[in-house]
């Protein structure tokens, strides 16, 4: 794996980005822009998921990544359940539905993947590197 320097670099933050603004488009033009609790609930889920890359990622130590990493494997779920919400609001049709719970189950093994190859390094980050 190449060295990334930046969050915006990893593939699991670019998905969770794409993946967040997709929400946020439904909560604009749908009738979800009207349920208030679940539109801010659910935006505020799957923008969780890149959040929590980045924090995680910034903190410059593997086992606090990981532990992000832990966290937003959790908000990729409940996103997950509040599209199972949207869908049975009939906000989405079932296509939209089976592709973004489609797209979300990849992002969550993509990033057990990601935390099982950091629990093989034994790098254990940058804060860690005495000057």
């Amino acid at each position: 794996m190449a060295t990334i320097k930046r969050f915006e670099d990893l593939e699991i933050w670019q998905e969770a980005r794409r993946l967040s603004k997709e929400v946020i488009s439904i909560s604009k033009t749908t009738e979800l822009n009207r349920d208030f609790k679940l539109k801010d609930q659910i935006k505020g889920s799957s923008g969780s998921v890149m959040d929590n890359i980045a924090e995680g990622f910034e903190r410059n130590g593997n086992g606090e990544f990981k532990q992000f990493l832990a966290i937003e494997k959790g908000s990729a779920g409940e996103t997950r359940s509040q599209l199972y919400r949207v869908f049975d609001n009939e906000y989405i049709n079932e296509m939209q539905f089976n592709i973004l719970i489609a797209e979300y189950e990849k992002l969550s093994v993509k990033i057990h993947n990601f935390i099982v190859y950091l629990n093989k390094k034994d790098f254990k980050g940058t804060k860690f590197i005495s000057s």
